[in-house]
């Protein structure tokens, strides 16, 4: 299996959520949300977690502390998606043949998820780029992104993240087709998180 890292994404300020940041939202186990996420990783065999904090930069670092990552602060968070992506890339160890981008508000990401899609990136020789995706074909996060591409994560600026990147590689990506929607789902609003909540996976979480 390819030596792999993840970038999680953990600058923003949630505004869309309220007044407390979503990442250090407390679910039904305890967990904070940006916690689940991490769990998921370490579970998943990736070798290095990349975490790109902003706003409350200090309260992500707290809620992480003593698991195995590494923090890499965006002063130009308020910039956009694309700085903090290109703050991850510029980050990453010389000798990981490919990189996730993770959201850190997705609470269902499993690490079952994540082995498949490294499969997928293995048995495309960790040339192409792998999404997961909708049965109808919508792309999903989170992405891996063979090293090749990273300089051109690494110049991203301003709101547009990789998925703008993806848009025009679509000769170079994989989509791997994921039943269960949940999985992927991200968290905005309180009324997400709710939703999120109710569903069996997250009872059983």
């Amino acid at each position: 299996m390819a030596k792999l890292a993840a970038i999680v994404l953990a600058a923003g300020a949630s505004t869309r959520f309220g007044a407390e940041n979503k990442l250090l939202t407390r679910l039904d186990d305890g967990r904070t949300l940006i916690r689940c996420v991490i769990d998921a990783l370490m579970g998943s065999g990736i070798t290095e977690v990349v975490v790109v904090t902003g706003y409350d930069a200090a309260l992500i670092t707290e809620t992480l502390a003593g698991l195995p990552v590494r923090f890499v602060e965006n002063d130009q968070w308020q910039t956009g998606m694309g700085s903090s992506v290109a703050a991850g890339a510029r980050a990453l160890a010389e000798d990981v043949a490919g990189a996730f981008i993770v959201p850190g508000d997705m609470p269902h990401l499993s690490a079952d998820l994540l082995r498949k899609l490294v499969a997928a990136f293995d048995n495309h020789n960790q040339l192409s780029i792998v999404y997961p995706a909708l049965p109808d074909g919508a792309q999903r996060n989170p992405v891996v992104w063979p090293r090749s591409f990273f300089p051109q994560l690494a110049a991203l600026t301003g709101p547009k993240g990789g998925k703008a990147l993806l848009q025009d590689l679509t000769d170079c990506s994989v989509a791997v087709r994921i039943a269960d929607s949940m999985l992927l789902a991200d968290v905005d609003t309180p009324a997400d998180l709710d939703a999120g909540r109710r569903s069996p996976d997250m009872r059983r979480s």
